[in-house]
């Protein structure tokens, strides 16, 4: 069946997705021209607004390529109208991947949306479609650090500028982390159509806990330093400091009692 069979009313954008984007809009502005009393709130709103919106357009993607690729249910399951409600496991794909961000400052999306693999051919198709999910992050990663590595922050306000490197620090972490060839994350999902039977049958299981197990190992200090440690090398690749990102963080975390930062350049 052609993928122009799917009703138009099934790639509408969702009113819901259309105001998240408001709500990162409007705290952006209030970020950036300090109309907040409270700027940390403001803060606060647009990364969590915006960190939603990336996640939207990850699952978007992975939709998006399933759909291209043969699976035509993916429309009709609403995941093409970008509004977050209509995904697998909302619990899985919005709320725990927030709360990753305020308990940990860690980007890290979660499954979501269902892809009918029977429908797609070619194992080269269904690694694409795993790998669409998070090179959506890193698109979005490349906006994020932009003024840094261009040297186009002159004129840029000190709050948005820490925001944007902490959204930044969201970004890549969650385009490295997804990348992990864990089951139940999407790397493992770009190598599984490449791995024998007996291989997938015996890691199958792990799946459902792959995203709690990564994220309970970054909460070993040795394994979260090192991580960190590269995540950092690579921002400052970028022209983001670690400064930067911990002051962003600590601006983000606004309900906190935290020690004033004195950002770098």
């Amino acid at each position: 069946m052609s993928t122009a069979t799917a009703r138009p009313s099934d790639r509408r954008i969702s009113p819901v997705f259309l105001g998240i984007v408001a709500v990162a809009a409007v705290t952006g502005w209030a970020t950036w021209t300090g109309f907040a009393e409270q700027p940390g709130l403001a803060v606060f709103l647009f990364v969590t607004a915006a960190w939603v919106v990336s996640l939207c357009l990850h699952e978007y993607a992975h939709a998006r390529t399933a759909l291209h690729s043969g699976d035509i249910s993916v429309g009709a399951k609403g995941y093409l109208t970008l509004n977050p409600v209509k995904y697998t496991h909302a619990l899985l794909s919005i709320v725990l991947p927030v709360l990753f961000v305020i308990m940990g400052g860690i980007g890290l999306p979660g499954g979501a949306v269902f892809i009918e693999r029977g429908r797609i051919r070619g194992r080269w198709r269904h690694s694409l479609i795993s790998a669409a999910g998070p090179l959506t992050n890193v698109l979005f990663a490349v906006v994020c650090t932009a003024p840094f590595w261009l040297d186009a922050l002159d004129g840029v306000p000190l709050d948005f500028r820490l925001a944007l490197a902490f959204l930044a620090l969201l970004q890549v972490t969650a385009a490295i982390l997804n990348f992990l060839p864990v089951p139940g994350l999407d790397g493992y999902g770009v190598i599984e159509p490449w791995l024998s039977y007996n291989v997938r049958r015996q890691v199958e299981p792990l799946a459902p806990f792959g995203l709690l197990i990564v994220f309970a190992l970054l909460w070993i200090p040795a394994v979260n330093g090192v991580f960190f440690d590269a995540i950092d090398a690579l921002l400052r690749g970028l022209g983001i400091s670690e400064v930067d990102t911990y002051c962003g963080y600590e601006l983000y975390r606004f309900w906190q009692t935290a020690p004033q930062c004195t950002p770098g350049g």
